[in-house]
């Protein structure tokens, strides 16, 4: 497996299997940031997001839908892009970090926790879920 870093990147798949993305660790910045590159376009989040997640779906004890959305589209209640943004989350709303390019959380981090071992997904054409492993 890839060490998720700049030079050697996690090369990750959408949950339906239809576009490959590259993520790593930032930890040069302040706080560290996951990298999020999808073609030309570059997206971050916030690296604690990976045990916030984890920790959150061990909550659950149950599958959550994932409800990938923009961030000017609102996201589904009780799914993981939800969660992501959410108030009463631990970072007290958005792990997106880049204004305009802070949604698609349910997207891009469930592939990551299911590559690093945290949790379990589905890939289906639509609606998928994860829960933690």
């Amino acid at each position: 497996m890839a060490e998720g870093t700049r030079e050697d990147p996690w090369v990750l798949t959408t949950p339906p299997g239809s576009s490959e993305y590259a993520m790593y660790r930032d930890e040069g910045s302040e706080p560290a940031l996951l990298v999020c590159q999808v073609g030309s376009t570059k997206l971050t989040y916030l690296a604690r997001a990976i045990d916030d997640l984890h920790a959150w779906l061990q909550a659950q004890q149950d599958w959550v839908p994932l409800g990938a959305a923009d961030e000017l589209k609102p996201a589904a209640p009780g799914t993981v892009e939800a969660w992501g943004r959410a108030e009463d989350n631990p970072v007290g709303g958005w792990y997106g970090q880049r204004k305009g390019y802070r949604g698609r959380f349910g997207m891009y981090l469930p592939p990551l926790l299911e590559a690093l071992g945290l949790a379990e997904l589905t890939h289906d054409k639509r609606n998928n879920r994860m829960r933690a492993s």
